[in-house]
């Protein structure tokens, strides 16, 4: 019974080589995914951005169904809130309003979108101005607009 004991705790943890090559491993992993992981935030929040360009969609979708037409660009996505008070009243707006959360949300990097109704391109035209906050632009500072979604 001696024999097993002794062998069992000679054979028990790992060398100090094992782990060495155990650490370097991880090590080389790590700088190979990183800078891949690091570079994607920005199509993060462009997707984020879709999403949420969606559900405006929905939302403004569900107010027309109650009131006869979309909330004019003066009433903007806030009549989505709040009761407008001003304008177009709405006939029959829903109490609690049309978003989840009980306010407008902003872009993902903190801008407000742009509403306009009626659209130049449909009913009404929604544009997130990107990571700029300007028109225009590519890449990350690229317009995401509703009548371009698919």
């Amino acid at each position: 019974m001696q024999f097993f004991k002794k062998k069992r705790k000679s054979q028990a943890g790992f060398t100090l080589i094992e782990l060495m090559v155990v650490i370097i491993i991880l090590g080389v992993l790590a700088g190979m995914i990183i800078p891949r992981v690091m570079g994607r935030p920005d199509e993060a929040r462009q997707a984020k951005a879709k999403i949420q360009m969606e559900s405006f969609d929905s939302a403004l979708k569900l107010y027309k169904l109650d009131n006869g037409n979309y909330p004019t660009t003066e009433q903007g996505l806030k009549a989505l809130v709040e009761a407008p008070t001003a304008g177009n009243l709405p006939k029959n707006w829903r109490q609690g309003g049309y978003l989840e959360k009980g306010k407008v949300p902003k872009d993902p990097w903190g801008n407000d979108f742009v509403y306009l109704s009626p659209g130049s391109h449909g009913d009404y035209d929604l544009t997130c101005l990107g990571k700029d906050g300007e028109a225009g632009g590519e890449g990350v500072d690229m317009d995401i607009n509703n009548w371009e979604l698919e």
